[in-house]
């Protein structure tokens, strides 16, 4: 696996090596060891997949509060996604800002989501999945989220929205809820 820095540090680009002959191609997806010399945490405790039938579908942004904050990596396993992450680290001097990288399931490139940071993607394509390793189990009274639209995030959709959830549209904007953010988010 090639592992590549983003500029939020802690986050990688996942790309493939693969090994091919006439029958097409084998290649690592997942390595604990790889990610482990990459000084990143090499636990799943859940694999997950989603499902979105429309172009324009928006999943996001979540994140677990510590100590159950999650890592992930992501990856699009039919169509393609717009995934979007954003540092909630208090003490990081990317505090709050973002990165967005295309994943597409010809690609075969994951993003690695470090703990203490935001999820979210638009979905590019219909009929579109992904697939998600989790570093940590789902622990709904540790969940939390961040408007999709919250105007401090300055995040771009390529798309107009088709989708949300409820649930997703109703999370309370970062003017409201950003110092208990930063308190539940920050170093012991």
């Amino acid at each position: 696996m090639k592992f590549t820095e983003t500029s939020l540090k802690g986050s990688f680009i996942l790309d493939i090596e693969p090994r091919g002959d006439n029958r097409g191609f084998f290649a690592r997806v997942f390595c604990q060891n790889e990610l482990r010399e990459h000084g990143l945490n090499p636990v799943i405790a859940q694999a997950n997949i989603a499902f979105s039938a429309r172009r324009g579908t928006v999943r996001g942004m979540h994140f677990q509060f510590p100590p159950t904050a999650e890592t992930k990596i992501v990856h699009a396993t039919r169509g393609s996604i717009l995934d979007i992450i954003v540092d909630l680290r208090p003490e990081s001097p990317t505090y709050l800002q973002h990165i967005a990288i295309e994943l597409t399931a010809d690609s075969h490139r994951a993003l690695y989501v470090p703990e203490r940071f935001a999820h979210g993607y638009q979905v590019l394509e219909d009929n579109t999945e992904t697939s998600y390793y989790v570093g940590e189990f789902y622990t709904p009274a540790s969940e939390g989220g961040l408007r999709y639209d919250d105007p401090r995030l300055e995040l771009v959709w390529p798309l107009a929205i088709t989708e949300i959830s409820t649930k997703d549209s109703a999370w309370s904007p970062l003017s409201e809820i950003e110092p208990d953010l930063q308190m539940k988010m920050g170093l012991p």
